[in-house]
């Protein structure tokens, strides 16, 4: 069945001036952005959380299948939970799994075993994707290029959550396969990461490190 279109409403067509100050101010809100491990306990309203999560649900997937779930864990019981199987896969991380080359690159980081965050920060988002769909009779619905289509989502949520005023933190324990048990999530589904949202807390300290430059990680050809 072929499918059905519709004229594409709010086509905007701003003046080159106009452009470049958009894109110039975005880019300056969007490079204070940084990842945070050092949350306040402060609670912050679930609307905003969902109006990032709707956001995110714009972003384009594989034939449209839109393949995420995004589980959102507040403070309650299942933090706890999630912070000591976190930390269990952590430990063994560094203890076994990590190689020296690995734990080099992550020491300037300071990163390491213990996740306090984990139970400090007011949200923890649990984004699955979806190998594929299930129909309402059982029937599995082919999903194309999934994975992809999760990572876009998710660095929309994080630019959104940004832009709402909120730090994150993307967290991925290996494996993740606990998180389906914790967030009750089907068979069908699979953890991508663990993404960490709350305030930063007053005193919040980051590592001292720059993005590449433009050069560097763009070029242009013709």
């Amino acid at each position: 069945m072929d499918m059905k279109l519709v004229p594409l409403e709010n086509i905007k067509h701003f003046t080159n001036e106009e452009m470049e100050s958009r894109s110039a101010n975005f880019y300056a809100n969007m490079k204070q952005r940084r990842t945070v491990r050092d949350f306040a306990n402060e609670d912050v309203s679930r609307s905003i959380i969902d109006n990032c999560i709707l956001t995110a649900g714009t972003a384009p997937s594989g034939a449209n299948m839109q393949p995420w779930h995004f589980a959102i864990s507040g403070y309650g019981e299942a933090r706890k939970l999630i912070r000591e199987e976190a930390e269990k896969e952590e430990q063994e991380f560094y203890r076994t799994k990590a190689s020296a080359e690995w734990l080099k690159a992550l020491k300037p980081l300071g990163t390491d075993a213990n996740k306090p965050f984990l139970e400090t920060a007011p949200y923890l988002i649990g984004i699955f994707v979806k190998n594929y769909g299930l129909l309402q009779d059982g029937t599995q619905v082919k999903h194309y290029y999934a994975t992809e289509s999760v990572g876009i989502a998710t660095g929309i949520l994080i630019t959104a959550l940004h832009n709402a005023g909120l730090a994150t933190l993307t967290h991925t324990p290996s494996p993740m396969g606990f998180l389906n048990k914790i967030f009750k999530r089907p068979k069908n589904e699979r953890p991508f990461l663990l993404l960490v949202v709350g305030y930063a807390e007053q005193k919040a300290q980051v590592p001292d490190i720059q993005k590449f430059s433009l050069n560097e990680i763009s070029s242009y050809i013709g």
